[in-house]
């Protein structure tokens, strides 16, 4: 079993004697790096460290070990920071080296003094990142990686062991302090750990939520991309091979929080000190603001270890390339029929028993961008659900649906007042010098739900034709262009786009499937509602791993079925020249490659490839059918 009490408790402890042991060489920060890797490994040890995802900021022991699943929302300018540094005592002369990595605010004893100007002293830089919980991060995700961590984490790591470690939204509702919900119902509201209940708070900020501080006025915008999120934002302050790391990647990070009160005092004395004095400092009083936050509202984690994710699936392994879970994987694989096949008739039922737009669902659900070819991306497979019931709740419904399924989601409503008042486009704010996060701001793989049966009639102003132009350049290019005044920079994403319409959506698409219902339930809600209820909590999780496999599985087709794919399209060709074009050939081969994927096989057979051309032809039966109906196209 790990030490509790050192490495986790007080990580301090080690760092000192792994840099007593090693100070003349440089060589010390290496195995301070690799102490934490090895402990990590040791017996889940990663589950006993505790997440700034679950608990409360004020439950945590200070300077202990922590982690954060984040996204990276915005990029500081590098820092610099003293990495040795020698004090020394007046009386006796007496000279201490000590290290300044993963602290904010040197340290130094009562009889002691920082010498300056010591030939001991080592500069150092470190890159800070602003991170933010991934955007849109279901509640599955949550419920599991705390049940997961909760099991493991001795009560004693944590900074009040009499109390129980509770999640953020319990701990949201119990500890609110009367002067707290006063604050609230002023429009400001917000607790020390930057929480908020988005429906105790009425005013709340598109973009993300209003803190009150002592030490901040006006209130800290934590810059959330999603209205109504939760959690902690945090400054990662990251001192190797940063440069791995970019804006809207998803880490992983263990480092050792700072919480430490002295830096509000601090950034304080600076304030004031610039506000008397504009030479002492180039940075602006609202630069300094954002950039330097009470940290009591946005805690500091200086990083030991950090990883890139590529997903954030609790329920599979980290890493698909181990040798578990290669295990992990295959063993699943072998299985991978039954659940398809129950996963196809829950999507049925969800869709009003239209198997065919379940089928393309299940594409939908398992399509990323695998490749980029110049500034065409590979892989996406944006579809358009039409026919959806006007004002109904089915849509509502079917987003609760794939929240229940994929890691990270978001529902977007498109009416005339959102697309008029939303921030879509992050933007920079040179005044502040920070990105402002928007609605487009996402992590990879987050599945965005457009709902477009709520569109009424109705005038899209300035913003609003900017964020739907945005819209169309993130479904066709799967890119968004950050606003930065001057000019715009283009941030490549991956994000899987489900259009909801009643006739044919306004925006582009991969792909047009026209609903054909064939229940139509007496009572909707309580249709919709049973079925999540009838599905085994063993069995959805099948599901969540099924999706979000298949999406980080390898294909490729052979040369041999490259050249039969050829012929027979030439031969298509022939037999109706009008009506089959290269995009025909292009979304069959993609449909074709997901309708692989999602039969576990990783290479084209002939047979998924004839019923790829099966599904496609049933598809465009029904759109041909719904034009004949409507007399105009959809």
């Amino acid at each position: 079993m790990p030490c509790v009490a050192d490495w986790l408790n007080n990580p301090f402890s080690i760092v000192q004697g792994i840099f007593a042991q090693n100070v003349p060489n440089s060589d010390w920060e290496k195995k301070v790096t690799e102490y934490f890797k090895e402990k990590l490994k040791e017996n889940n040890a990663t589950n006993w460290v505790p997440s700034l995802n679950d608990v409360p900021v004020h439950y945590l022991k200070p300077n202990s070990l922590v982690k954060f699943r984040c996204m990276v929302q915005d990029m500081f300018d590098p820092e610099f920071y003293m990495g040795v540094y020698e004090t020394v005592d007046p009386n006796t002369n007496a000279r201490v080296l000590h290290f300044g990595k993963y602290r904010d605010v040197a340290e130094c004893g009562p009889q002691q003094e920082i010498d300056l100007n010591s030939s001991q002293t080592v500069t150092s830089e470190r890159q800070t990142f602003y991170c933010v919980p991934v955007p849109g991060e279901s509640a599955w995700v949550k419920e599991i990686s705390f049940l997961t961590d909760q099991a493991r984490v001795s009560p004693s790591t944590s900074y009040t062991p009499s109390r129980h470690k509770r999640s953020y939204e319990e701990d949201e509702d119990m500890d609110l302090h009367p002067s707290k919900q006063k604050e609230q119902h002023m429009g400001s509201g917000g607790d020390i750990h930057g929480c908020v209940e988005p429906k105790r708070l009425e005013t709340e900020a598109s973009a993300g939520h209003h803190l009150i501080s002592p030490n901040c006025s006006p209130p800290l915008d934590l810059n959330f991309p999603l209205p109504g999120e939760k959690g902690p934002a945090c400054l990662v302050k990251v001192y190797e091979s940063w440069d791995n790391f970019k804006v809207n990647d998803v880490l992983e990070v263990y480092g050792i929080l700072s919480v430490d009160p002295v830096l509000s005092i601090v950034n304080n004395e600076e304030r004031d000190s610039s506000a008397l004095d504009p030479m002492e400092c180039m940075d602006t009083a609202e630069e300094q603001r954002v950039h330097s936050p009470p940290a009591s509202l946005v805690p500091r984690i200086h990083v030991i270890l950090a990883q890139k994710l590529q997903h954030i699936n609790p329920l599979l392994p980290a890493c698909l390339n181990e040798e578990e879970s290669k295990t992990f994987v295959s063993n699943f694989m072998s299985e991978l029929s039954p659940v398809r096949a129950e996963l196809l008739g829950f999507l049925t039922h969800a869709l009003l028993g239209d198997s065919l737009a379940a089928e393309y669902l299940i594409l939908h659900l398992i399509s990323t961008v695998y490749a980029r070819r110049d500034v065409l991306p590979l892989g996406k497979f944006t579809v358009n659900l039409s026919g959806c019931p006007r004002n109904s709740i089915f849509t509502e419904h079917i987003y609760r649906i794939i929240q229940q399924l994929v890691p990270a989601s978001y529902r977007l409503q498109m009416t005339i007042e959102n697309m008029n008042h939303s921030r879509f486009i992050p933007h920079k704010d040179y005044a502040a010098n920070r990105l402002v996060s928007g609605v487009l701001q996402l992590a990879s793989n987050t599945s965005l739900v457009v709902d477009e049966t709520q569109l009424e009639q109705g005038q899209l102003d300035t913003t609003g034709v900017h964020n739907v132009t945005a819209l169309g350049n993130l479904i066709t290019w799967q890119k968004v262009d950050y606003d930065f005044s001057y000019h715009q920079m283009e941030f490549p994403c991956n994000i899987n786009v489900l259009i909801t319409s009643e006739g044919r959506s306004l925006l582009p698409s991969d792909c047009q499937v026209h609903l054909q219902p064939q229940i139509i339930p007496p009572n909707m809600e309580e249709y919709m509602n049973s079925l999540l209820t009838a599905v085994l909590p063993s069995v959805l999780n099948k599901f969540r791993i099924y999706l979000s496999l298949l999406r980080l599985l390898d294909y490729s087709i052979s040369d041999e079925v490259t050249k039969a794919v050829e012929e027979d399209f030439v031969e298509m060709r022939k037999n109706d020249p009008e009506s089959i074009t290269a995009d025909d050939l292009h979304r069959t081969l993609l449909v074709a490659r997901f309708l692989s994927l999602s039969a576990g096989q990783t290479t084209l057979s002939r047979e998924r490839w004839l019923r790829a051309k099966q599904l496609e032809a049933l598809r465009k039966v029904r759109l041909q059918q719904q034009k004949c109906v409507n007399g105009n196209e959809l």
